[in-house]
């Protein structure tokens, strides 16, 4: 029965603990970065932004979740009323899950396993099966439409960040994110051996296809409120309306993270030199991922949006080619540096 507890049942214990408070801190950081998001919109267009609810408007977030819960959801009666049910569970678990992976600091993650890349790159892709049971379940033509938009514009992207997936996995010979991070520790030059340097038009191309892939101005022609009233989510209200969202941000946040490792060094220093290294790991993470999500904000504020033939166009014509021409770059010259060290 020892033996049992120990090699079983405490592993799982542990497990669970390290999930339940990831998923705590999850939703309290998305509580602020929305805070964040509309702060940095305000600020943009000169204007305060929430300011009401708490000091400075920081419990805003909390207020607006109160609002969404005690609302009456209204499911239409021509509704597929499981699907429409389970698809903001589908959108809002997936997202979160996504979180199981992501290394925060050296050995903090719930699994560290080999394949982390792949199993972010499958998340990502299911991400989008919620988006086509709202649109169907709803039983309307605007959310049908929606559904289809988003599924093509979703599935054009993932194709890019694919290919910068096996760029990156090139260079760190790795697809675990832990030694994706250790590898971009080799060398003096701190910051300067990122990869976010070596594989700059794959950092641009990760950037813009992430803003794709989670639906953020410039490319939210999901939700564009002049053709399409609120995309796949215009028959919900309530609780289902507010999960697609939170799981929109944490796909943001994901993505962040995503940037951070794969580009970042993750929780790396700058340099490492002190005082640099005196800072905790983590922080360093945390401060990485708040610049990524400053300039997801940012473009927001300021790109106008985009027509749904440019969207695509950009995608195949311009990032598929590109990448695929990178990946072969990239290859090329691993490949020589290799002969070259073995004459």
């Amino acid at each position: 029965m020892a033996e049992f507890w120990t090699n079983y049942l405490w592993p799982l214990v542990v497990i669970l603990a390290q999930s339940v408070l990831l998923l705590v801190l999850l939703l309290f950081v998305t509580a602020y970065v929305l805070y964040a998001d509309r702060k940095i919109w305000a600020a943009v267009q000169i204007r305060r932004g929430p300011n009401v609810v708490g000091p400075w408007g920081l419990l805003q977030s909390f207020a607006d979740l109160l609002k969404f819960v005690v609302k009456e959801p209204i499911i239409p009666s021509g509704a597929n009323k499981g699907v429409f049910l389970l698809a903001p569970l589908v959108t809002g678990g997936l997202a979160l899950s996504a979180w199981a992976v992501i290394p925060v600091n050296v050995e903090w993650e719930v699994a560290d396993i080999n394949v982390g890349v792949l199993y972010i790159y499958a998340i990502s892709s299911l991400m989008v099966y919620g988006v086509i049971m709202a649109g169907w379940s709803s039983n309307s033509k605007y959310p049908f439409l929606a559904a289809l938009r988003s599924a093509a514009q979703m599935v054009s992207y993932e194709v890019s960040i694919g290919f910068v997936f096996i760029t990156v996995l090139l260079c760190a010979g790795s697809l675990n994110l832990s030694a994706i991070v250790e590898a971009q520790s080799q060398g003096d030059w701190g910051m300067f051996n990122w990869y976010w340097l070596k594989l700059f038009p794959m950092f641009v191309i990760f950037f813009v296809s992430a803003l794709a892939e989670t639906n953020r101005p410039p490319f939210d022609l999901v939700e564009a409120e002049s053709e399409l009233v609120a995309g796949y989510a215009v028959e919900y209200s309530s609780t289902p309306y507010m999960l697609f969202f939170l799981g929109e941000y944490i796909a943001i946040l994901t993505m962040c993270a995503m940037m951070t490792v794969l580009f970042l060094g993750g929780w790396l220093p700058p340099f490492p030199i002190a005082p640099f290294t005196w800072i905790p790991g983590v922080i360093w993470f945390v401060l990485k991922c708040t610049f990524i999500f400053f300039l997801f904000a940012m473009v927001k504020a300021i790109v106008p949006r985009y027509r749904y033939d440019q969207l695509m166009r950009l995608g195949w014509k311009v990032f598929l080619p590109l990448s695929l021409a990178m990946v072969a770059i990239v290859a090329g010259v691993i490949q020589f540096w290799q002969y070259a060290e073995v004459r």
